[in-house]
């Protein structure tokens, strides 16, 4: 069985540094053997990798492809949390997508996948299959189309 890490470089994936939190609060919080992770940005190279609203000028490939991007991000923090271990997650437990959209956008769960789908190619089987919300906003921060927020179970 693959490793987090060997499925990651099987998907030419390099996690970038956690990125430092915007506002006030902390980007990670341990609560026993639950892992919380921050809402992430469709962050690539420290700049957004596409800026707008779903339904309007973000087409759904693209949101799929920020929500993947959100994805990398938590895992970059779930590793800085677990001091580069990603082996301890022993469960995906939640995801929660938030998409800035049109009023009449409807395909919030399509979006998401590129999130989910993910999860399940990083953490195999019951350990990436996770429960999920995904929630149509008005704005996001920066302008972004999508975040993403997590919880694991971790050893």
């Amino acid at each position: 069985m693959a490793s987090p890490e060997e499925r990651l470089a099987a998907l030419n994936i390099e996690l970038p540094a956690a990125a430092a939190p915007v506002a006030n609060y902390v980007p990670v919080v341990q609560t026993g053997n639950l892992l919380v992770v921050s809402g992430q940005l469709p962050l690539v190279d420290g700049q957004l990798l596409i800026t707008g609203k779903l339904g309007a000028e973000v087409s759904h490939q693209a949101g799929q492809a920020c929500a993947r991007a959100c994805f990398i991000n938590i895992l970059a923090q779930v590793k800085a949390a677990l001091g580069g271990d990603l082996t301890r997650v022993r469960r995906v437990v939640r995801l929660g997508g938030f998409m800035a959209c049109t009023a009449d956008f409807t395909d919030h769960a399509a979006v998401m996948n590129g999130a989910s789908d993910l999860a399940g190619e990083v953490f195999e089987g019951e350990v990436g299959r996770h429960a999920r919300s995904t929630v149509g906003v008005p704005s996001l921060p920066l302008n972004a189309p999508v975040e993403v927020e997590a919880m694991f179970e971790i050893a």
